[in-house]
């Protein structure tokens, strides 16, 4: 039987006062229980124990190394994105409500703090995207020069900037790029009406960007070291495509591929045999579950019995919640895109995130380079 602790039990326990545990709970370090009073969460036991266990381990140089890049406590300072006690924020703005009525030209020009109308006006970008792949696609048809260290001027800034989120959407319609707004072209290109416009929309800004994830920190990487921010872009696209990060996209279509309909808890209890959790579901930032998924598919839920059933049961066998990947894909089968799309609609909205993360590298100015903990034969 699970033991639970009061929070004063618990911060006791960990060291730490209560305000600092709370700190722990909205970085997903550990879950605060609801209990009979609305007022009052508990922290069980086990949970703290082995966060003490990690903090003890935490002092050490080589586990401070190890822990600080795997889910760690914060390693860099921000002002682009905060996640806190389950919600995501934009600039100090809740993405969830952004995603309301925002499109993503608007929230580009937020997390970019550069003037809209510069980075998104009637001026588009000279070369057009060939086929092929999309990061490939993407490196032929885009230039370093407009976004180089070297450019200071806020408005050439933006609209460099803005002609990379342009001409990536270009590679993932196929068209040339357009003055139209990104979710409006992309409605256009696959033949959606305006509610699948608008549902493109919401999902292009819930992916805006996500803190030090791979990829952003990626982009943070290739931008300390001088480079342009299409530089940026590029490594962004590259560390997305893993299969634990978009392209986690891939491997949630094979899982929805595999369901037998007439028995989804034997297909799902299959899937999760030799594996911690399903593909798409949980999220360490976000015990109580996923607000962007959360946002994405509340519309598809009510539409779709087939969909509720499928969370339903899965949310019934592993206790999460759907993530992101997983409402990526909902909303890609429910509009009956290509597949891949939905991988595609989280490079679009989360080129905007690594754009922001590379001009607010370069403000901060410095080579990002940690030092490694050598494990090897001695010399």
């Amino acid at each position: 039987m699970t033991v639970y602790l009061t929070a004063a039990e618990a911060a006791a326990r960990l060291g730490v006062s209560r305000q600092t545990l709370y700190a722990y709970v909205s970085r997903g370090l550990i879950e605060a229980h609801p209990t009979a009073d609305p007022r009052v969460r508990a922290y069980a036991a086990e949970a703290v124990a082995r966060l003490a266990a990690a903090r003890h381990r935490g002092r050490r140089p080589r586990e401070v190394a190890r822990a600080t890049l795997d889910w760690g406590l914060p390693v860099m300072e921000t002002a682009v994105t905060l996640i806190r006690d389950g919600r995501l924020f934009y600039r100090g703005i809740d993405a969830v409500m952004l995603a309301e009525t925002a499109a993503l030209e608007e929230v580009a020009a937020l997390l970019w703090d550069l003037p809209q109308a510069a980075a998104f006006g009637p001026d588009m970008p000279r070369t057009e995207p060939r086929g092929g792949d999309l990061l490939g696609a993407f490196a032929a048809a885009t230039e370093d020069d407009p976004t180089a260290t070297w450019q200071q001027d806020p408005d050439r800034l933006a609209a460099g900037s803005g002609a990379l989120v342009r001409l990536l959407g270009a590679c993932l319609t196929g068209g040339a790029p357009d003055a139209a707004p990104l979710h409006r072209q992309c409605a256009e290109a696959w033949g959606l009406d305006p509610a699948g416009a608008d549902a493109l929309r919401r999902a292009l800004v819930l992916c805006a960007d996500h803190e030090l994830n791979a990829s952003g920190f990626t982009a943070r990487c290739v931008a300390s070291a001088g480079a342009s921010l299409r530089a940026a872009v590029i490594g962004g696209l590259a560390a997305l495509s893993g299969s634990r990060h978009g392209g986690m996209t891939a491997r949630v279509e094979t899982l929805w591929d595999s369901l037998d309909e007439a028995d989804l808890a034997a297909s799902l209890r299959g899937q999760l045999a030799g594996r911690a959790r399903l593909p798409g579901f949980g999220h360490p930032l976000y015990p109580a579950g996923d607000p962007r998924a959360a946002a994405l598919l509340a519309p598809l839920l009510a539409e779709d019995p087939r969909l509720r059933a499928f969370t339903a049961t899965a949310e019934a066998l592993t206790g999460a919640k759907p993530a992101l990947d997983f409402a990526l894909v909902a909303l890609r089968r429910r509009l009956r895109l290509r597949r891949g799309s939905a991988f595609g609609l989280f490079a679009l909205g989360r080129s905007v995130g690594w754009i922001a993360q590379g001009l607010e590298q370069r403000q901060a100015g410095g080579l990002i380079r940690p030092r490694a903990v050598y494990v090897g034969p001695e010399p």
